[in-house]
């Protein structure tokens, strides 16, 4: 019983550093969308994909060293990534142009709509398709893993 108490709190301390690092991530990409936005005149869909991408290359980054403690090989996690991305980005970029400039829906509020299904469903690819098998493996992990082992043995 102990040990599913340990699980469980590890996961949701996952899912909380998932969703600041997430939150930061979009911070980044909403700004970078509306400098765009409104310091040039690029079409949404270039906004929204340069945006995109800055915030996924932060997002990958702090996720994986931080929230997943991953050792696993990098690119091929990148690479499982950006496959998630080569589905999700034309869903969303056509969509959401779609919805901006065919229905007349605000820009702001299609990008907020498209970051919400983001971070649902790159949470859980992430955590049970990308970094799976590798999850806490990364020496920080290690560490704590050893230093909780000396406090248990005390």
């Amino acid at each position: 019983m102990e040990q599913e108490e340990v699980r469980r709190k590890k996961e949701v301390l996952r899912t909380v550093k998932f969703a600041l690092f997430s939150t930061s991530a979009g911070i980044i990409e909403i700004s970078a969308f509306a400098l765009m936005e409104n310091l040039t005149s690029f079409s949404y869909r270039v906004c929204y994909l340069t945006a995109l991408v800055l915030s996924v290359l932060w997002n990958f980054t702090l996720n994986r060293q931080y929230t997943f403690r991953s050792a696993g090989n990098v690119p091929v996690a990148m690479a499982k990534v950006a496959l998630f991305y080569l589905i999700f980005t034309p869903l969303s970029t056509f969509g959401g142009d779609y919805l901006v400039e065919s229905c007349g829906w605000n820009d702001y509020l299609v990008t907020g709509l498209a970051m919400g299904c983001n971070f649902v469903t790159e949470y859980l690819y992430d955590r049970f398709f990308v970094f799976g098998a590798s999850l806490d493996t990364n020496e920080r992990a290690r560490k704590e893993t050893s230093n909780n082992s000396e406090i248990i043995l005390k």
